[in-house]
């Protein structure tokens, strides 16, 4: 009697746990109907986006005053319930955002890597804990970035003091990282300003 009801409980066990990790439960994603966020919620991309395939266009002359800048009418809410800011899907690490190409003219750096490149690693497997600042500059561990002018609006909701960050290198746009918030699953441009 007692090996029955040891096997009911086991069985009832796995049957909790399988029911759990088919909603969402694990993996970090939304899956299929699952009650988890599908950007953000604490997953992490295994890898940051692919080279484009093209090439930025070419920036026609500006019909605006060159005090101000061009209104962004970038859109990135792809779905409802999806940020309006550049962000990864976690059910397939699509990056949702990054798709102008080579030579945009909105992260152009005259000096690429002029402050040196980020001398620790990028990717998933290093985490980094904000540590105070703001978008024109922050910092972790000891170094320091700032967030491309253009993406700065895309920071809204960034806890600057306490939030995760996970650094990959941009394929396309020479001198710059992509920071992306796990929280949020947002990210943006942020160049490396040295220790």
């Amino acid at each position: 009697m007692k090996k029955t009801i040891g096997l009911v409980i086991a069985l009832l066990a796995i049957s909790v746990y399988v029911m759990y990790a088919q909603k969402g439960g694990h993996g970090g994603g939304q899956r299929g109907g699952g009650s988890r966020a599908e950007v953000g919620n604490g997953h992490i991309p295994a890898r940051g986006p692919a080279p484009s395939p093209r090439s930025a266009p070419q920036p026609r002359p500006a019909q605006h005053d060159a005090q101000r800048p061009a209104p962004d009418t970038r859109k990135f809410d792809d779905k409802p319930g999806h940020p309006p800011a550049p962000h990864v899907h976690a059910a397939n690490d699509q990056w949702v955002g990054h798709s102008t190409g080579r030579n945009d003219p909105h992260y152009h750096l005259d000096h690429p890597w002029e402050h040196g490149r980020f001398p620790d690693e990028v990717g998933a497997r290093h985490i980094w804990r904000l540590g105070g600042g703001g978008p024109e500059r922050f910092g972790f561990g000891g170094f320091f970035f700032s967030v491309a002018p253009y993406d700065i609006g895309y920071t809204n909701g960034w806890l600057w003091d306490n939030d995760d960050l996970v650094l990959y290198d941009d394929p396309d746009d020479p001198g710059w990282y992509l920071a992306y918030n796990p929280r949020l699953g947002t990210y943006v441009h942020v160049q490396y300003l040295g220790p």
